[in-house]
């Protein structure tokens, strides 16, 4: 297949990228607007393939996305491309409403007037992929809950309400217009490349230089983790095997509270980097306790049992293996983590 990407310069568009490239003869259009948390030296790895192209363009362009659709004439949409983090969505939660909802009926609707006009052999092939998160279920009050395909929504922040809107928005135009969509809610993910303001890479990086390691409020906020590489392969199963107008809840099977999260990093540290900054006894005395998050969630954990049962995917990283991986990443690449935090100030 052709396929073309949007977001696949940020975290898991990339992954997901890699993937293709590197394990499969599919090809790959990525659609990217190179927003702070967007970077092309994370594709370094696969930019001269002949299986791949790269587009700088927002999806909020109509005639753009049109235009790209013409040009490459893929057989499948992923669509990735979202802001994405709680915390700049309660400070700004403006471009979330445009990138998430805009950007997603723009999509879509740039989607559907290709899929109506290809001839009949790739119209009946043709899928449209919306890649969301288990957020826009809120949070769960029992031990033993589990978010499945039927949780109501009830997203808390200004990220999980455009989220939960650019889902409606898919479905609507699968039920109204008959658009072959797939939509995959999943849990969070970890790994290689990952922002440096998300949770994992910040305490590692901070941790590393001797900073605060700063935990929301008691730390006890659990969320089910799931390896960025884990995640890319389930995206290809659901694009390649999925049924259309159907829902995937994707999961790692590891929940954790955030500070065993961090502590886990910290042990890790001890072990993988004992040379610790100057005036650091252990890496777990950097542990700072800061205010929570407005309407932050509780528990998120992910029924993912529907994709193991129609599809056959299961995660293949445990939690103690896909950390192990990826904190011995992060002191390996800290040249990269650099780039991209003054990338950030620059865009900023």
């Amino acid at each position: 297949m052709k396929i073309l990407i949007t977001g696949g310069a940020g975290f898991i568009g990339s992954a997901l990228v890699r993937y293709l490239l590197n394990e499969t003869q599919h090809s790959v259009v990525n659609v990217d607007k190179l927003t702070y948390a967007g970077n092309l030296e994370s594709l370094k790895s696969i930019e001269s393939s002949p299986r791949y192209a790269f587009e700088h363009a927002d999806i909020c362009d109509a005639p753009k996305m049109a235009e790209l659709l013409q040009t490459h004439q893929p057989d499948a949409i992923m669509h990735l491309a979202a802001e994405s983090h709680v915390d700049r969505s309660i400070d700004g939660p403006a471009a979330f409403i445009e990138t998430n909802i805009v950007g997603t009926y723009t999509l879509v609707e740039a989607a559907r007037a290709y899929w109506q006009a290809l001839p009949e052999t790739k119209k009946s092939q043709f899928r449209f992929h919306h890649i969301s998160t288990d957020e826009v279920y809120g949070d769960l009050e029992g031990v033993d809950d589990l978010f499945t395909e039927q949780t109501p929504y009830a997203p808390s922040s200004p990220y999980s309400a455009s989220k939960a809107s650019s889902d409606h928005i898919v479905r609507a135009w699968h039920r109204t217009y008959g658009l072959p969509i797939l939509i995959t809610n999943c849990s969070n993910n970890y790994g290689h490349f990952h922002f440096p303001e998300k949770l994992i890479p910040l305490v590692i990086l901070n941790a590393l230089e001797g900073k605060p390691l700063p935990v929301y409020g008691d730390g006890l906020q659990i969320r089910d983790w799931l390896f960025v590489d884990d995640h890319a392969r389930a995206l290809l199963t659901v694009v390649e095997k999925g049924t259309i107008g159907e829902t995937y809840n994707i999961g790692g099977h590891n929940e954790k509270t955030n500070i065993t999260v961090v502590k886990t990093i910290c042990a890790l540290l001890e072990e993988l980097k004992p040379n610790k900054p100057e005036g650091v006894a252990h890496y777990q005395d950097l542990i700072t306790h800061v205010t929570d998050r407005l309407g932050h969630d509780l528990r998120y954990a992910i029924d993912a049992s529907k994709i193991e049962r129609e599809l056959g995917w299961i995660p293949q990283e445990t939690f103690e293996t896909g950390m192990r991986k990826t904190v011995q990443w992060y002191i390996n690449n800290l040249e990269w983590c650099q780039d991209i935090l003054n990338r950030k100030l620059q865009i900023r």
